[in-house]
């Protein structure tokens, strides 16, 4: 009898959960509370309540070989960085590509799970639901798969921000922001120096009479562009997360910091913060710095009160005549629809195996996926987990004892806490590609380096170099797929692809698009030995 499994949300993490599901002849049932696929992504001018919603303006941080599914590259016509309506688009051709919109029920809201009075036998679910009729309708669900990510609830820490209910302007979340016409030629204050309240403080900066960014730590910030201009985040490979392992911390974070100070000095640009550059999910913005420089953006300390329409900042200094606030103060994740003994959230924390299962039930029919914060791209991991998770249901791969389960969790939240400032940012972090060899590992989809280097050396050279792309976890085992190889030798031409708008009449060099990647772990290596 085919297992059927309740997903919630439609989202980029729920359209990979019904794909591996079919993957793993399991029958998906998805549930969207909206009528469309695209979650976060899918841009709506009026922000709907409990949803994540983006401003029209937004690009993903992370660039398209690095983002995109493993087994469906993004088309090589697409740029590196895209925006959000072609994120939309991807979706979508994932999803007619694998055939998984008739999965879907739209317009449909998860209201209650449950576990069936027989669980500990059965591990079943009873799931309740209400169309946009307000008909609602009970189920019975072998497992269940939530994928509405952390993006859904804002948080205003509105009680930090002392005579904010005499402010004579208008505040709200970063969440509720969508263009900056609206304040043209007034002054505004951005509070967070996150990638989005970076991302907001620049754009207004472009309209607004003066742009304050309030910020109580700092940051250091990142750029897109990587070494030769090729997108930064391709050159997070496996050379770099071995030698993060194996050098003190100390000098991983004083080789990177002396790098993003070459770009700018972050202490004159008063930016510098008190922490290491890997204390933090650092910052990722291309213009920041250029805005600071020509006054538009102006850097101030935390907010020590509101009184009418003035502002006045921890180091004293006050702004008259304030028009707007936005509060880019991050979000709250919850589960709302599941009891709190079943998944616990407490200060922006849950206790979850690898981030995904709850250990304490007594079959593992429950699966939270893409509930992390990556130095990366969320999609590929949520796919990476979703496998695992599929196959965890369908009785190939068993977990671990409930002690050893809770034991690899209270280790995760000790290295976390030691390694992060406090804050509840940083309560799900993630380093990208050790963290997806441990899931692929699991799923026993982790590349053999070894063989391939003596089996197929070119290959193996790209896998090991190279960026860690998503196809790396389609070479071999459950899932394989017979494109990987194509798509990992063909990353380098992808990528150039949608740069290359105009003939050239210089010669075009015939040496390979990964050579410029070997060179740059050349000198980094040199650069560590010195």
């Amino acid at each position: 009898m085919t297992r059927r499994v309740a997903i919630v949300g439609g989202g980029s993490s729920g359209l990979t959960c019904i794909k591996c599901c079919l993957d793993e002849g399991l029958e998906p049932v998805c549930f969207e509370s909206s009528d469309d696929i695209g979650g976060l992504w899918r841009f709506k001018e009026n922000p709907e309540p409990d949803r994540a919603s983006i401003y029209h303006s937004v690009i993903i941080n992370s660039s398209k070989e690095m983002m995109c599914f493993s087994d469906f590259p993004i088309p090589a016509h697409f740029p590196n960085y895209m925006h959000n309506s072609l994120i939309m688009d991807y979706f979508r051709m994932y999803a007619d590509n694998f055939q998984l919109i008739k999965y879907i029920q739209f317009n449909t809201k998860v209201l209650q799970l449950k576990q069936r009075s027989d669980f500990s036998h059965s591990g079943q679910w009873d799931v309740e639901t209400e169309n946009k009729d307000g008909k609602k309708e009970k189920h019975i669900f072998d497992a269940v798969m939530i994928c509405i990510g952390h993006h859904c609830h804002p948080n205003m820490p509105l009680r930090d921000f002392p005579g904010i209910d005499t402010f004579t302007g208008k505040y709200f979340h970063s969440r509720d922001y969508k263009s900056p016409e609206e304040w043209r030629n007034k002054k505004a204050i951005v509070v967070g120096i996150g990638n989005s309240g970076a991302d907001i403080a620049v754009e207004l900066s472009r309209v607004t009479k003066q742009l304050y960014l309030s910020t109580r730590r700092g940051s250091w910030i990142l750029d897109r562009l990587g070494y030769s201009g090729f997108p930064l985040d391709l050159f997070f490979n496996r050379v770099l997360t071995f030698l993060q392992s194996v050098l003190p911390f100390g000098v991983v974070c004083g080789l990177a910091e002396r790098k993003l100070n070459q770009r700018f000095d972050h202490a004159l640009y008063n930016l510098k913060p008190k922490h290491r550059l890997f204390n933090q999910h650092p910052t990722l913005n291309d213009e920041l710095p250029n805005r600071i420089l020509s006054g538009t953006v102006q850097v101030k300390p935390n907010i020590r009160s509101f009184q009418g329409s003035s502002v006045e900042f921890d180091d004293g200094s006050v702004v008259e005549d304030v028009d707007l606030v936005v509060f880019a103060t991050g979000y709250r994740f919850s589960f709302p629809f599941l009891a709190s003994q079943v998944v616990s959230v407490s200060e922006n924390k849950a206790s979850l195996y690898k981030y995904v299962f709850p250990p304490e039930l007594d079959r593992p029919t429950l699966a939270i996926i893409g509930l992390v914060q990556p130095l990366g791209s969320i999609m590929p991991v949520s796919e990476l987990q979703a496998r695992w998770a599929t196959r965890v249901f369908k009785g190939c791969i068993k977990l671990p004892s409930m002690a050893a389960m809770q034991k690899d969790v209270q280790f995760k939240q000790k290295e976390m806490a030691k390694r992060y400032v406090t804050s509840p940012r940083h309560t799900i972090q993630i380093d990208f590609v050790s963290y997806m060899d441990e899931i692929a590992k699991l799923v026993g989809v982790r590349p053999n380096i070894l063989w391939l280097l003596l089996t197929d050396p070119k290959l193996g050279l790209n896998v090991m170099l190279g960026p860690c792309t998503p196809c790396q976890f389609r070479l071999g085992g459950p899932g394989k797929w017979a494109g990987a190889r194509q798509a990992i030798l063909t990353q380098w031409e992808r990528v150039a692809r949608p740069m290359q708008t105009r003939p050239c009449d210089e010669p075009k060099c015939k040496r390979s698009l990964m050579w410029p990647l070997i060179l740059y772990d050349e000198v980094l290596l040199i650069q560590i030995f010195c």
